[in-house]
């Protein structure tokens, strides 16, 4: 788990046993097995280099994130160990597994802050979005600042702390970056599904009522 605060910018470059992230030297030292989020994906330490690491990377990986783009071209990437049970949790619960990928359509400027706008590239994550939700893009927990076209397009603010000590600062109209939604709107769902769906759950839900309520003795 992570909490979307990257502590590092690195770079990311292909190698024969999968991709060499490099940048790790403010969260050294690292040890084999741990867990880095490398622009939000959970990556496993396989060997160590000084202050980078080898990782291997799956086939599911490659497809559905921007990794394999980025390992190409050595670039860079934002870099965050995993969350000890001692942490502060300043952003949101982050699990390194991406959903899907979106495109940068606006980054604009502002005086305060810069409003960064992307589309989701596989529609069916738009139901997840909301208003004031949190959204881990590229690994940086963000707040949504406002939805279009039924969540399929969305809004943050960045402030310049986050812009400045992130990649986001590399960003370019058009780019890919990894979208992972907030874990708490898929586990609703999958709740709702299952009461909804579940007959022995709706029957032991009709037996709670105020009447029953009252005959158990809670007045």
């Amino acid at each position: 788990m992570f909490t979307g605060l990257i502590q590092s910018i690195g770079t990311i470059k292909k190698n024969n046993l999968g991709v060499v992230v490099d940048g790790c030297k403010p969260f050294s030292p690292l040890k084999l097995g741990d867990s880095v989020s490398v622009d939000g994906v959970c990556l496993t330490v396989s060997e160590l280099m000084n202050d980078s690491f080898v990782a291997n990377i799956s086939e599911e990986t490659l497809q559905r994130t921007n990794l394999a783009e980025k390992a190409q071209r050595n670039g860079y990437v934002n870099l965050e160990p995993a969350l000890r049970l001692s942490d502060r949790l300043g952003g949101h619960i982050v699990s390194g597994h991406i959903d899907g990928m979106g495109k940068v359509v606006l980054i604009e400027d502002l005086k305060n802050s810069w409003n960064l706008k992307v589309s989701w590239d596989d529609l069916h994550f738009c139901r997840y979005m909301c208003d004031k939700a949190s959204i881990s893009l590229n690994g940086i927990s963000l707040t949504i600042a406002e939805i279009y076209d039924d969540g399929c397009k969305f809004s943050v603010a960045v402030i310049p702390h986050t812009w400045s000590n992130t990649c986001l600062q590399f960003l370019k109209i058009g780019e890919k970056v990894n979208l992972e939604v907030d874990l708490m709107a898929k586990y609703a769902e999958k709740l709702l599904k299952t009461n909804k769906n579940n007959d022995f759950i709706s029957k032991q839900s009709d037996i709670i009522s105020s009447k029953w309520l009252d005959e158990q003795g809670w007045n």
